[in-house]
C-alpha cells in the first residue's frame, strides 16, 4: 500500500519525496504524513476484515456440528452416545418402516437361492423384531387371488399391528398410490425390505425409494429369487445405487443394540428364535451358572 503523491506549495508540514527546485512554480512533490497514516489505517481495516471472513467458515462448521448433536437423537442404555455421523452409520429404528412385499405361496415355489423353509422363518422373525422395536409394519400383494397366491399365514400371525396395502397389479409396489401413501403417512424415512422375488419385488421399489430420498436397506435372507445369479445380480445393483444389503440378524442387533435394557429377554429369545445355535448357547450358560452357586 502506497501513499499518494502529494502537491502543496507548503513545505512546513511536509515531508519532501524530493529535493527538485521547480522554476514556474515553487511546487515540490510530497508525502502528507497524515495521507501516510490514513492509508496504512485503511489497509489495516482490510486486513482485519479479510481475517474475520476467513474466520466465519469455521465458525459456521463448529455451530453446525453442534445443532447436529443437540438434534441426534439418544440411545438409552449406552455408556458413550454416538456422534450424528456415527448414529447416522447404523439403522435408528426410530425412523425405520418394515416393507414386507409379495410374500406369496405361489412365489415360494419358484424360489431356488435359498431354503423357503429359511426364508419363511426369517420373515416371520423380522416381523416380530419390527413388533419389538416398534417399527410399523406394511405388507403387499400384486394379486392375491391370482397364481402367485396368497400371502403366507405366519406373517399376520407375527405381526397383527401390520397394515396391509392390496395393489391393483403393479409390480412394483412404489407404483402403487396407496402403498406409497402408506409409507408417508408413517413420517419415516428409512425403509426395511424383504420380498419375493429379490431381483424384482425388492429391488424396483428400493431402488425407487432410494431415488426418492429415502434410505433403504434390503434384507437378503428374507428375500428370494428364481436363482443365485438373479439375486446376487440383484443385490449388486442395489448396492451400487446406495441400498444397504443387510441380512435378519443384522437388522435384530441394530434394533436391540444394546443388553443393558429392561427387554432385554425379550431380544434374547429373538436371538434364540433366528439362530437356534444361540439358543442352545444361552441354554448352556444358565446351566453353569446354576451349577456355579450350588
Amino acid at each position: 500500500m502506497f501513499a499518494r503523491p502529494y502537491f502543496s506549495p507548503r513545505a512546513t508540514t511536509l515531508v519532501p519525496l524530493r529535493n527538485a527546485p521547480v522554476t514556474s512554480v515553487d511546487v515540490e512533490l510530497y508525502f502528507d504524513p497524515r495521507v501516510v497514516v490514513k492509508h496504512l489505517t485503511r489497509g489495516l481495516m482490510v486486513v482485519a476484515t479479510a481475517a474475520a471472513l476467513l474466520m466465519q467458515p469455521v465458525a459456521g462448521v463448529g455451530f453446525v456440528q453442534a445443532q447436529e448433536a443437540a438434534q441426534t437423537p439418544t440411545i438409552p442404555g449406552l455408556s458413550r452416545q454416538p456422534t450424528p455421523a456415527a448414529f447416522d452409520a447404523l439403522m435408528d429404528p426410530n425412523d425405520a418402516v418394515l416393507l414386507l412385499l409379495d410374500h406369496q405361496t405361489g412365489l415360494f415355489q419358484t424360489v431356488n437361492d435359498i431354503d423357503v423353509a429359511t426364508l419363511r422363518a426369517n420373515t416371520v422373525a423380522l416381523a416380530k423384531i419390527a413388533e419389538q422395536a416398534g417399527i410399523p409394519i406394511i405388507y403387499t400383494a400384486s394379486e392375491p387371488d391370482g397364481p402367485n397366491g396368497p400371502i403366507m399365514p405366519e406373517l399376520t400371525e407375527a405381526a397383527p399391528n401390520a397394515i396391509y396395502v392390496g395393489r391393483k397389479g403393479e409390480v412394483s409396489s412404489w407404483d402403487n398410490e396407496d402403498f406409497v401413501k402408506a409409507v408417508e403417512a408413517t413420517g419415516r424415512k428409512t425403509l426395511i425390505m424383504a420380498g419375493v422375488w429379490t431381483s424384482v419385488c425388492v429391488a424396483f421399489p428400493a431402488l425407487q425409494a432410494q431415488a426418492d430420498g429415502y434410505k433403504v436397506f434390503a434384507v437378503m435372507d428374507a428375500s428370494g429369487d428364481v436363482s443365485k445369479m438373479a439375486s446376487d445380480a440383484a443385490m449388486l445393483r442395489m448396492a451400487n445405487a446406495g441400498i444397504q444389503p443387510v441380512t435378519t440378524n443384522t437388522i435384530l442387533s441394530e434394533s436391540h443394540r444394546t443388553w443393558n435394557r429392561e427387554d432385554a429377554a425379550t431380544w434374547g429369545s429373538l436371538y434364540g428364535e433366528l439362530v437356534p445355535e444361540y439358543q442352545a448357547v444361552a441354554e448352556s450358560y444358565g446351566r453353569a451358572q446354576e451349577a456355579a452357586t450350588k
